[in-house]
């Protein structure tokens, strides 16, 4: 394994009821469809909670609102056949605009304007066996299941 250093990650956990907003991250290398919340890396000098307020800005041009941190996850990987290493900070926040909420998909964009799209899943699809990224996310969503 080549030497690197870890990744800093900013993630948003977005809940509609007992739904999360993923989008699908396919690795055609090892035949495996999972799923992982919107969010990105943490630029030099910034702090978690500005990156994922601007990420989300950036990927749906969406406002996120009542952002509160959660817990960092550790992420070692691979992924297309190459080792990942990543420090996930999550956050839990919801949609300034409410009529997202009622929208089946969502469209994204990357930085280089790929476009993706983003669903409403079901915890219980996650807790069934669809892969969640990063590991360790569900139990996370399990311990704190809205009341």
């Amino acid at each position: 394994m080549r030497r690197g250093l870890a990744r800093p990650l900013a993630l948003a956990v977005i809940r509609s009821g007992d739904r999360v907003l993923v989008f699908d991250v396919r690795d055609r290398v090892r035949g495996v469809l999972g799923y992982r919340p919107l969010g990105g890396t943490i630029e030099f000098g910034e702090r978690g909670e500005a990156a994922i307020v601007r990420e989300i800005r950036e990927e749906i041009e969406a406002e996120l609102v009542d952002v509160r941190y959660v817990e960092t996850l550790e992420n070692i990987f691979e992924y297309l056949g190459r080792p990942g290493h990543e420090l996930v900070r999550v956050y839990e926040g919801r949609l300034a605009d409410e009529a997202l909420y009622e929208r089946e998909t969502i469209v994204a964009r990357e930085e280089n304007g790929s476009r993706f799209r983003c669903v409403w899943k079901p915890i219980a699809d996650f807790e069934r066996g669809d892969p969640l990224y990063p590991e360790g996310l569900l139990e996370l969503l399990m311990r704190r299941a809205p009341r």
